[in-house]
């Protein structure tokens, strides 16, 4: 999945009122947990080491912070 399309998939997943969690960051990339806006149950997982995925998700952990 190319850069934009990743971060434009978490700003969506953001924008429905749901939030996500970092599993996992390292020099592979990062792995991103998709989780509900009710429960917090994850949904779906995001990976990827594009540039701009990173970039947009920063030093966070959460999408709360």
């Amino acid at each position: 999945m190319a850069g934009e399309d990743t971060v434009e998939r978490l700003r969506r997943w953001e924008n429905s009122g749901a939030t996500w969690e970092v599993l996992a960051r390292g020099a592979d990339g990062i792995v991103i947990a998709l989780l509900s806006c009710d429960a917090g149950e994850e949904m779906d997982r995001l990976a990827s080491a594009d540039r701009e995925l990173l970039d947009y998700v920063g030093d966070r952990s959460r999408s709360d912070e």
